[in-house]
């Protein structure tokens, strides 16, 4: 027979971790009723193994009770299958939230490196979910939590591109559109996309710390019309604006925009 101090040091669990085991039923030692201590035989032990086991492939303690109770080799491989289920699933979002990461290093980069000089560039595949008069329409959001598999996957500001139809007067339209980034090899879609093989690429700043809360698009609509000049491109009239990254000075907000100015 074992004291409780003796088994938590050569099974390396706490005390207060075969104390809750205990309150829950899942091992169940003899009591000296003389001074009150708990000792454990091999059986108890073995218990306390199995129940590690199981913590150890992070099943919860509800389902190690009903193994405890009683359970087929079916009824187990039913949980475990059920658990694997739970993790593959949660690989899945960390690897999207990987890539989410990835992706706010490489707007960083952009921002550091296109910020205020222009490129030539393609903008990839985009797939078109569905359009928003205004990004302020937030009520319109739903449509953007329809058109993803879960809520974990939905990224509403940034899934928002903001197209501008321009002829030589100025402005002719301004919508945003929701969009889906078209990955390689991709063959079912249902929306319909958008590609620019040749652009006029820059970042931008926006926000009240650069711009104290001003409309730029006069300012910005001029770079562009030079910059397409000093390339010699012709403008076919579109702008396609995508939020890359907001950040905060002197407790105003500072926004990095990119933009693609499909040329010919």
């Amino acid at each position: 027979m074992y004291t409780i101090g003796q088994v938590a040091k050569f099974l390396g669990i706490t005390r207060d971790t075969i104390k809750f085991y205990e309150e829950k039923e899942l091992v169940r030692p003899q009591h000296n009723r003389e001074n009150g201590y708990r000792t454990y035989n091999h059986f108890d032990i073995y218990d306390l193994t199995t129940i590690n086991f199981y913590r150890e492939i992070d099943l919860e303690i509800k389902k190690i009770q009903e193994l405890r109770k009683g359970k087929s080799i079916e009824g187990i491989q039913s949980i475990v299958e059920e658990k694997e289920q739970e993790v593959l699933e949660e690989i899945a979002y960390k690897k999207l939230q990987l890539k989410k990461l990835q992706l706010v290093k490489e707007d960083c980069e952009k921002i550091k490196q296109f910020l205020g000089n222009y490129t030539i560039k393609e903008m990839k595949p985009l797939e078109v979910m569905g359009e928003i008069d205004h990004y302020k329409a937030y009520d319109d959001y739903d449509t953007l939590k329809e058109n993803t598999d879960s809520l974990k996957k939905a990224v509403i500001l940034t899934s928002l591109r903001r197209v501008i139809r321009f002829n030589d007067e100025g402005m002719v339209e301004n919508q945003f559109v929701i969009v889906r980034k078209v990955e390689d090899g991709e063959n079912i879609i249902d929306g319909d996309i958008v590609a620019h093989p040749k652009c006029l690429y820059t970042v931008i700043e926006d926000g009240r710390w650069s711009t104290g809360g001003k409309n730029t698009d006069d300012k910005v609509e001029a770079s562009i019309r030079q910059a397409a000049k000093e390339y010699g491109y012709e403008l076919v009239g579109l702008v396609y604006v995508n939020l890359l990254l907001t950040t905060y000075e002197e407790g105003l907000e500072r926004i990095f925009l990119e933009m693609y100015v499909p040329v010919k």
